[in-house]
């Protein structure tokens, strides 16, 4: 074999490129050439042959303007000589990428003639032509064809001119198909290049290339442009500009023209200064335009010029296609600049084949779909009134105007002014992200706001207009203090940059009004403390500013800013909150104006004098009752009660503070006593004293506004608001109440009419997640993340009744509009049933996984029909709708979504009309399916505007309009237009909108999110067919600038709910979201209930042994360790660590572990091994055992984590250990091995993804992380040791990438792993990376490496072998270090992502696990990867055995069969069957026939039963007797008829060598068959014919017991037993499994777990017709099987636990080990081994002697 070509890679810039490009070979005589296929994924280029087909005249030659090889397609007719990829039509390139970039010349005086084959998401091919013989556009439904056409002073049309040049052609694939035919871009099949033409080569990409700058320039200017890759560049002469030489066509065009500017003239080949388009680079003595008429494939004639899509600029928030303002690498974009002059001040958004714009003084506009000319009347049909919510981004934010009527605040991206006195809101709307500062003149002119969204760009508003003037990107990424000057011609703003550094920026705005630009005036970077700026009252040159440890006055001066420190003496440790200027009384010009004041966090407010810059004056307050002082100069810290004040604000006599104890204080301005104070709830964030010095406004960090009215001594709470995202919201019917539920931990109801808060309940404990009104009764009902479910009075706030029937979180809570039944759904998949005819509201019944639970929490996971008689939920999978009838919860319907469109999930659920019959599903594909509610027919779909899955539903009474909430967005679909319904789409959310409704009048829409948003609808479906469409949009701004305005809060204060353990003060942190990297370990969810009072027999005294563990956790992280030296090799199974002889197969397991663990750690020295447990319901804190490897025993267990340890590490001298929390726990701790204390903890800032030490320096250890890498250094003191911390940001290069993994390599070298593939090689010595390289195309979550080899691991499955041996030469060369000196030697696919791997010093061989729960051996000798370990990834559903105890076989929820060796747990064969699950499995009887003919059958999800031959290892017989999924399967005892239940209580018989199925019982119909069992019985004995005695068992508790003799079809009904269900259902809501078996040892004996009302095992005789024996459990049975050589029976608990009763003695004994629910217990049938599962793991006892 020929040995393996070396990959070397290219450094290409980030992002999604994939090429199709010259292999550098003619086309062969056969009529086939080489092409290079690349795929490029963020830069990573995969080289591979490609077969095209060539029918043309092809020459491969020499181009010397590009000094490169390029093809020459050339031949009289186009149509006839071509170049083809791929070479025929069933291949497909499957390109995905947004852009094509097409590298050509036309030959001179030539036609030429280029086709694409695109496909749509619906698998449509779509012809895209581009040709020069083309006179004009034309189009079809399936081919477009656009003219390119030249155009010169002397050649108007037709051929190619001489002077033709080399022309980059970008098509914008998605729009082309989008804007012309309405469809959507899936992937670019095959292209076809005609004669006659020169091409270098093609590539497609998602990034929107600038071939006119490079790589160099790109990098220099910092401008925010993406340059096209070095290897796709033409070459450009030095000193000569690119446009001289090449020509860049971009089609569409991005231009802001008008539609009626798009002509179906297509190049021009001389300057035509009439179309200049800042936004499209052109040649400058040679333009090329491709700008053919907007006309759909439906019309014949082109649109009209007012209904034709608009192109809108790119919104990214940057001016680099304007012209700019440049002062020290800052740019502004000016108002009369070409690309903005319309639009700069529009917020823009285009998104599926809709386009929205807004102006800022308006509510959203949307304009109609591209590919149809309906459209909405009036258009808009929403209008936003009013915002319920305050801050977002900071709490700090609120400002009165110049006359004290009005407040101006932020609302996440929204700014609101609210008019004090008649609550009327005004909404500036324009900002993409949170609002992160504000600020506005004296004079009420201007308002300048800044977002957070980096690099923070800054808007200037005209105030009273509303008019965006100016929109420009500020130098910092993040702004956290504006302020203007008195006139407003100076904007001075403060930040940071991307390297942390405080910025401090002046802007000129005095021209902004005259339509002239905003000028950044000076910019200067800070190395102290800047938190608040403000300028001077008196001089517009001079500013203060004060921070931590400094005050500092500023001037500006000759287009410069610089700052003098005030001297603080003693004062110079405190931390400094606020500043403000003191306020002329009436003009007058007295010293006192000079004097600026500043407040501390630590109660002290300083006096000082900006003309002689010091302090005169030290104030320290203290609270009431405590004397505060003046004093003079020198001031001693007092030792009594401080008030850390926050903000803090000036008026003429007096001086508003603001503190984090919650109080407003008003003290006058010598501070010698409190004039007033107010109480808030939550520290005070910022107080503002009205212009006429008569009302101080104050906010809180628990989002309250309001203002204390200084005269009447009255505070008025302006506005509330929820601290976090709003989940869900319902409404009342009658008295028009709106109630909320939010990540915040409240409950919250709400007045529509006056959008005022009623009420308010916190729990610190409880996250409430779901949330409805009752219709006729005052109560809500509110479902928890516990799974609790609690009826609140709104009467007197009470606890009306509480539930606890569900085990996880509530995903759907409902009651129907009659008001008789409510509804609950869980995360677990349970259904319950409620009677709301009483205020007991007790349960009727519970329904165990019928509902998906993979359901996220929201407002539509159930839906009820409006006249009450339906239900409609999501389930039992994501890719099913089931309707019940919600009286009886019998099923009357369920739809398969995922037939209807493959891999396709149903996300939320609405019920039409009930006239109409209809149920609306929105699903993954962004789809809107209707359905018939009787038939499941789709009667239509409609496409969602954006690419997100609509997440929430409503549609009104009379149907005309349908909402969705589509990530930030929320469309509007005119559903009574049933041919290609219009869409609008409404923007202004800044996170995703969770839910949106109708009021109970549909006069208005409230959508929920970040905040709570109502509109008003301004369309009835009366007014919808009369009122005229606003034409234009300005005349459309005009309009909602009248009707804006809401009514505003009123004046009263908020009843707050307190009852038992809930507060309205505290409130719980909110959950971290978990990063976005596969390294973070999450725990598998476990359905047990903790056990108490396990009664374990004695060491040596038990009657079994764990013999075996089947499976690795691929759930796990690190969790393998292997010393090749040594031989040790461990792995963890849920919460064993399991040992392996490697040679042998024999296995230890190490016990202790109280919940599953999460990685594992073995010391250098191969005597401790570490391992790590998380934390749950047993375990408060993670649980970290350190075990003797020799001894096989746990020396010392610590705990310090409260979450989950993400990774452990041993010091090279063994003599540290250091552990990583996971991003809930965020903490760094150090412990001494020899002590086992811990020495150190660290608070990390932000999630680490790996941690570990030098192998070089003990003292040193390094975490990888977002962003940052970050060394931490050990200093020891005596017996102190401290860790000292050094960060380092990625490079550039790497872009926005984290760190995800990190090993070491020869010294001093560090090589890291990046969540975009990336590889960089730190120097860590000096701590900077000098070596960065694309690696693979995933994340890389593993890195090993020795010596001169490297192996990455990622989540594309892939594991790869490096040779770095390089590096360390690469490493002295510094920043001429070049990537392609690293190469790949070996590659190998996996079946998961790469989780752990242990390899030898020379690399050559290794063990490796991935998610797929296998453990691979590896040999890269070889180029082999071999099974070591394999186990099911997801829950084992049954186990049985082979006669002869040869084999066993397993079936689990991934549709797998698998067949082991019983001597050694080898697995020997693997039956897959795809997209099924595999419920239940039987071995053919003895009695079947020879060995060789053994078989095992299946049961499916899908309804059908498969039989498998052993022997020959093949699929024999598959049938269809079930429409429900089959969940109990069993032989009779001659193996020629099969018995198969299913879930809809029907049992089937069939016959496997004729493949029908001759008998259905129906007896059981309507609870699933939980079992089937057949054995042998004498042919008269028990009264009854027949040799077989078989059983089938259902979930209601019924179990029938049958005698048949099948070959005859003959069956009878030999008893019939029925039991009580368990009152655990009462309490629990879950119901026990249902079990039955025939005793081995007496066959009239039945045994029976799970029915009846107490915790026993029951033996029923069939012989005498009762209960024999009872024996008592601890607690209900999950699984049971009894031995036939012993009378020994073991019993699986959900509890964990196991038991073994022995039937004679009546002991038992208890065995832990497991995980989870032990849901499956199987004697082989020897009874010498028992085989116990619990989800995934299978675990093998030995039976040992009494």
């Amino acid at each position: 074999m020929a040995a393996p070509v070396p990959q070397r890679l290219p450094i290409l810039q980030s992002g999604r490129v994939e090429a199709v490009q010259q292999g550098g070979r003619r086309g062969c005589g056969d009529g086939t050439g080489y092409f290079l296929l690349g795929n490029l994924p963020d830069g990573d280029l995969l080289l591979g042959a490609f077969w095209s087909t060539v029918a043309c005249t092809l020459f491969f030659l020499q181009d010397k303007t590009l000094k490169s090889s390029v093809y020459r397609i050339r031949g009289s007719v186009s149509a006839s000589n071509y170049l083809q990829l791929p070479r025929t039509s069933t291949q497909s390139l499957g390109l995905t990428g947004r852009y094509l970039y097409v590298l050509f010349r036309p030959l001179p005086t030539k036609h030429f003639v280029i086709h694409l084959d695109v496909a749509t998401q619906d698998s449509q091919v779509i012809r895209l032509s581009f040709s020069s013989l083309f006179k004009e556009f034309k189009s079809s439904a399936t081919w477009l064809q656009f003219p390119f056409v030249f155009e010169t002073r002397t050649l108007k049309r037709g051929t190619a001119p001489p002077c033709a040049r080399w022309t980059v052609l970008q098509l914008d694939l998605h729009d082309i198909l989008l804007v012309y035919l309405s469809r959507y871009y899936g992937h670019l099949k095959s292209i076809r290049l005609c004669a006659n033409l020169l091409v270098k080569n093609l590539y497609t990409s998602d990034l929107s290339f600038d071939p006119a700058v490079t790589v160099t320039e790109a990098q220099r200017t910092k401008l925010p442009i993406t340059p096209v890759p070095r290897e796709m560049a033409f070459p450009v002469p030095k000193g000569e500009s690119w446009h001289d030489h090449y020509i860049h066509i971009q089609f569409p065009s991005d231009s802001p023209q008008a539609p009626s500017e798009l002509v179906p003239a297509a190049a021009f080949l001389e300057p035509v200064p009439q179309l200049p388009s800042p936004l499209v680079a052109l040649s400058k003595p040679m333009q090329y335009r491709m700008l053919p008429v907007i006309q759909m494939a439906s019309h014949t004639t082109s649109c009209p010029a007012h209904s034709a899509p608009r192109v809108l600029p790119e919104v990214n928030l940057s001016c680099i296609h304007s012209e700019m303002s440049h002062l020290d690498g800052l740019s502004v974009c000016g108002r009369d600049s070409s690309a903005w002059v319309e639009d700069s001040d529009a917020h823009t958004m285009v998104s599926g084949s809709h386009m929205l714009t807004h102006k800022p003084t308006s509510t959203p506009v949307a304009l109609e779909d591209a590919g149809s000319h309906k459209h909405f009347l009036p258009d808009p049909v929403l209008r936003l009134k009013g915002i319920i919510g305050f801050g977002g981004h900071s709490t700090k934010w609120a400002l009165w105007t110049k006359d004290g009527a009005a407040v101006v605040y932020p609302c996440h991206a929204v700014i609101v002014v609210l008019h004090v006195s008649t609550g009327e809101q005004r909404f500036f709307l324009g900002h993409t992200d949170k609002v992160s500062a504000l600020a506005l003149d004296r004079n009420s002119f201007l308002l300048a706001s800044a977002q957070v969204q980096p690099p923070s760009v800054v808007r200037l508003w005209d105030f009273p207009t509303g008019q965006c003037l100016s929109l420009f990107q500020s130098p910092m990424y993040a702004v956290c203090s504006l302020s203007f000057s008195s006139s407003g011609a100076l904007l001075c703003g403060v930040g940071k940059d991307h390297q942390g550094r405080t910025v401090v920026v002046a802007w000129g705005t005095d021209q902004v009004n005259r339509g002239g630009e905003v000028v950044a005036l000076a910019k200067v970077h800070a190395d102290f403390d800047v938190q608040t700026l403000r300028v001077s009252l008196l001089d517009e040159t001079r500013m203060a500013s004060c921070g931590r440890g400094s005050i500092r006055l500023w001037r500006m001066r000759g287009g410069t800013l610089r700052s003098c420190p005030v001297d603080l003496g003693k004062h110079c440790g405190l931390e400094f909150s606020d500043l403000a200027f003191a306020q002329a009384l009436d003009g007058c010009q007295v010293p006192s104006i000079h004097t600026l004041y500043v407040s501390s966090r630590s109660g002290h407010i300083l006096e000082v004098d900006t003309q002689r810059m010091a302090v005169q004056c030290v104030h320290h307050l203290l609270p009431t009752g405590v004397p505060s002082g003046c004093h003079p100069r020198k001031q001693s810290f007092s030792a009594g009660p401080d008030i850390a004040i926050s903000s803090l604000s000036v008026s003429q006599t007096t001086c508003a503070v603001g503190s984090e104890d919650g109080y407003l204080r008003l003290w006058p301005l010598d501070f010698s006593s409190v004039l007033l104070e107010a109480e808030h709830e939550g520290l005070v964030s910022s107080v503002c004293i009205s212009p006429d010095g008569l009302r101080v406004l104050s906010t809180t960090s628990s989002s309250h506004l309001g203002f204390l009215d200084i005269p009447s001594q009255k505070y008025t709470v302006l506005a509330h608001s929820h601290m976090a995202p709003v989940l869900a919201l319902s409404l009342e019917q009658s008295r028009r109440h709106l109630a909320t539920v939010s990540l915040d931990h409240t409950v919250r109801i709400w007045d529509l009419a006056t959008l005022h808060q009623l009420h308010d309940i916190t729990s610190c404990d409880e996250a409430p997640c779901a949330i409805t009104f009752h219709p006729t009764w005052p109560a809500v009902f509110c479902g928890f993340r516990s799974g609790t479910i609690r009826a609140f009075s709104l009467e007197n706030s009470g606890v009306l009744v509480e539930h606890t029937c569900h085990q996880g979180a509530i995903t759907g809570l409902l009651v129907t509009p009659d008001g008789n039944f409510l509804f609950s759904s869980c995360s677990q998949g349970s259904l319950a049933q409620y009677s709301c005819t009483n205020s007991e509201c007790h349960i009727l019944r519970v329904a165990a996984n019928i509902v998906c639970q993979d359901t996220q929490p929201h407002p539509n996971t159930l839906a009820v029909s409006r006249d009450s008689r339906l239900l409609a939920f999501v389930g039992p999978s994501k890719y099913t709708v089931t309707v019940l009838d919600s009286t009886s919860l019998d099923e009357l319907l369920r739809v398969n979504i995922s037939t209807l469109d493959s891999l396709d999930s149903a996300v939320a659920i609405c019920f039409g009309p009930t006239s109409l019959g209809h149920l609306l599903v929105s699903t993954s594909s962004n789809k809107v399916m209707v359905l018939d509610v009787v038939s499941g027919r789709t009667i239509r779909e409609l496409s969602s505007a954006r690419p997100v899955a609509c997440a929430s539903l409503a549609l009104n009474e009379d149907a005309s309009f349908l909402l969705a909430a589509s990530g930030q967005a929320i469309e509007v679909w005119e559903y009574s237009t049933q041919s290609d319904p219009s869409c609008q789409v409404y923007i202004g959310h800044s996170e995703p909108v969770q839910a949106v409704a109708f009021t109970p009048d549909q006069q208005q829409v409230l959508s929920v999110g970040d905040a709570i948003f109502l509109w008003d609808v301004l369309a009835t479906p009366e007014s919808n067919r009369s009122v005229p469409r606003v034409s234009s949009a300005r005349e459309a701004g005009q309009l909602e600038n009248v009707v804006s305005g809401s009514r505003g809060l009123p004046q009263q204060k908020v009843s707050t709910t307190q009852l038992g353990t809930w507060s309205t003060r505290k409130i719980k942190a909110q959950t971290p979201t978990r990063p976005d990297s596969y390294k973070h370990f999450t725990a598998r969810y476990k359905a047990f209930m903790l056990a108490k009072n396990i009664s374990r027999p004695p060491a040596g005294g038990g009657q079994l042994r764990l013999k075996a563990v089947v499976g690795y956790n691929g759930n796990g992280r690190a969790n393998m360790v292997w010393r090749p030296d040594t031989g040790f090799f461990a792995y963890t199974c849920g919460r064993l660590v399991v040992v392996e002889d490697l040679h042998s197969g024999a296995q230890q397991h190490w016990l202790g572990h109280p919940e599953e663990i999460s990685t594992l750690a073995l010391s250098h020295n191969a005597q401790v091994l570490a391992s790590a447990s998380c934390c749950g319901s047993t375990a408060a804190l993670c649980q970290i055992r350190l075990w003797d490897v020799p001894g096989g025993l746990c020396q010392q267990l610590i705990s310090h984590h409260d979450s989950a340890v993400q990774a452990l590490a041993f010091s090279p001298d063994d003599a540290f250990l250091v552990t990583l929390g996971d991003y809930r726990d965020c903490t760094l701790a150090l412990w001494s091995m020899a002590t086992y204390e811990l020495l150190s903890s660290s608070r990390l800032l932000e999630p680490m993804h790996g941690v570990a030490f030098n192998p070089w320096d003990a003292d040193e250890l390094t975490c990888v992380g977002p962003g940052a890498i970050t060394f931490w250094l050990l200093r020891q003191r005596g017996a102190d040791i401290s860790l000292q911390v050094h960060r380092e940001p990625v490079p550039e290069e790497m872009g926005l990438a984290e760190l995800t993994s990190l090993c070491y390599g020869v010294a001093p070298l560090l090589y890291c792993g990046s969540s975009s593939g990336q590889v960089c090689v730190w120097d860590t010595g000096a701590g900077r990376c000098f070596l960065v390289w694309e690696a693979d195309d995933g994340e890389i979550g593993l890195l090993v490496c020795s010596g001169s080899r490297l192996v990455s691991g990622s989540n594309t499955r892939r594991l790869r072998l490096w040779a770095v041996g390089a590096v360390p030469e690469l490493w002295h060369k510094g920043s001429d270090a070049r990537s392609s000196s690293v190469f790949m030697e070996r590659e190998l696919n996996l079946d998961g992502a790469v989780v752990s791997a242990s390899f030898d010093s020379g690399m050559d061989m290794g063990v490796v696990g991935t998610t797929a729960g296998t453990l691979w051996y590896i040999s890269w000798a070889e180029g082999t990867s071999t099974r070591l370990i394999s186990g099911h990834r997801s829950k084992v559903n049954e186990v049985v055995f082979s006669p002869g105890e040869s084999y066993c076989a397993t079936c689990g929820e991934d549709g797998s069969v698998r067949v082991w060796s019983l001597a050694s747990m080898e697995l020997v064969i693997q039956f897959q069957v795809l997209n099924q699950s595999c419920l239940c499995l039987a071995w053919s009887p003895p009695s079947c026939g020879h060995p060789e003919q053994q078989q095992v059958v299946a049961g499916y999800s899908d309804g059908t039963l498969r039989v498998f031959s052993i022997s020959r290892t093949t699929m024999e017989l598959k049938l269809h007797p079930h429409r429900a999924a089959l969940t109990a399967i069993a032989f009779s005892t001659d193996g020629q008829t099969i018995l198969s239940g299913d879930k809809d209580g029907l049992v089937a018989v069939s016959r496997p060598r004729t493949g029908m199925t001759f008998r259905v019982l129906s007896d059981h119909q309507g609870a699933p068959i939980s079992a089937i069992q057949s054995t042998r019985k004498e042919y008269g004995d028990l009264g009854v014919e027949g040799e077989d005695l078989w059983l089938a068992i259902s979930e209601d508790q019924r179990v029938s017991v049958w005698a048949s003799n099948w070959p005859q079809n003959h069956c009878k009904l030999l008893d019939w037993l029925s039991f009580p269900a368990p009152a655990a259902l009462e309490t629990t809501g879950l119901l026990p499994p249902s079990l039955a078996t025939f005793c081995p040892w007496d066959l009239a004996l039945l045994v029976c777990v799970g029915l009846g009302t107490r915790e026993e095992v029951v033996f029923y005789s069939l012989r005498q017709k009762q209960v024999v024996e009872k024996i008592l459990l601890p607690f209900f049975a999950t699984s049971l099987s009894l031995s036939p050589g012993t009378h020994l029976m073991a019993v699986g608990f959900s509890e964990c636990t196991l038991s073994l009763v022995d039937c004679t003695s009546g002991t038992t004994q208890e065995f832990a080990g497991h995980d989870d629910v032990v849901h499956l217990c199987r004697f082989t049938p020897s009874g010498r081994l028992l085989f116990t599962v619990a989800h995934s793991e299978v675990l093998v006892w030995e039976v040992l002697s009494p």
